[in-house]
């Protein structure tokens, strides 16, 4: 559980629509909006100004789209998360977030519930992906080849982590399916990142899966 308040800036440009994004995080005691962008350049600006915990993102925006803006913050802000927040479901526009170092995609008809676990989920180090979006990326990575290998291969109880995150559980959840802590979980996924040269669970699962070290099933 997150110990402090989680600072966001939220960026959309149209302002109906952030203040009801805003209206539902604030739902939430432990989430404080901290600023507000219309367009892309002055939200990587309040980024910098702020130094929120998590950035909330719509991908289409003046100035600068969410992804080129979720690139900047990637790499100028590396402490800063970047939750993409859109209507957009088609899978090259979730590939791009993925690859411009999202930690989260959410689509605009999410409730108020999930965007706060969306926001806690990212905060915390974990991703966040709606799960139609997971559905769809995993089947689609199902079905690539994979060109690949792992520096050093991964230990078994690494690849059981891999087909729990697969199933969209945290920390808590996988450490408390495998009888080990969050904290023994966050380790395994972090020297499964390191093997595979990803930064993130999302990429780490798509590996996974084009690998065909875990399969997906109903």
């Amino acid at each position: 559980m997150q110990a402090t308040t989680i600072r966001v800036v939220l960026a959309d440009d149209h302002a109906v629509v952030r203040k009801g994004i805003r209206e539902f995080l604030e739902e939430d005691a432990a989430i404080r909006v901290v600023a507000e962008a219309g367009d892309g350049e002055e939200a990587i600006a309040l980024v910098a100004r702020e130094q929120p915990d998590v950035a909330v993102f719509d991908i289409q925006m003046p100035r600068m789209t969410g992804l080129d803006a979720a690139r900047r913050v990637k790499r100028e802000f590396p402490s800063t998360r970047v939750l993409m927040l859109t209507a957009y479901e088609d899978e090259p526009y979730i590939l791009a977030a993925v690859q411009a170092g999202a930690s989260g995609y959410l689509l605009k008809t999410a409730c108020g519930e999930e965007l706060i676990q969306a926001v806690h989920a990212v905060a915390g180090g974990e991703s966040s992906l709606a799960p139609a979006i997971t559905e769809k990326m995993v089947r689609r990575a199902a079905g690539s080849a994979a060109d690949e290998e792992p520096s050093e291969p991964l230990t078994g109880r690494e690849v059981e982590v891999l087909r729990l995150a697969a199933k969209g559980m945290g920390n808590k959840q996988i450490g408390s399916a495998l009888g080990i802590s969050d904290r023994t979980a966050q380790g395994h996924l972090a020297n499964i990142y390191s093997k595979l040269h990803v930064s993130t669970r999302t990429e780490a699962v798509l590996h996974a899966v084009r690998a065909k070290w875990i399969e997906i099933t109903e």
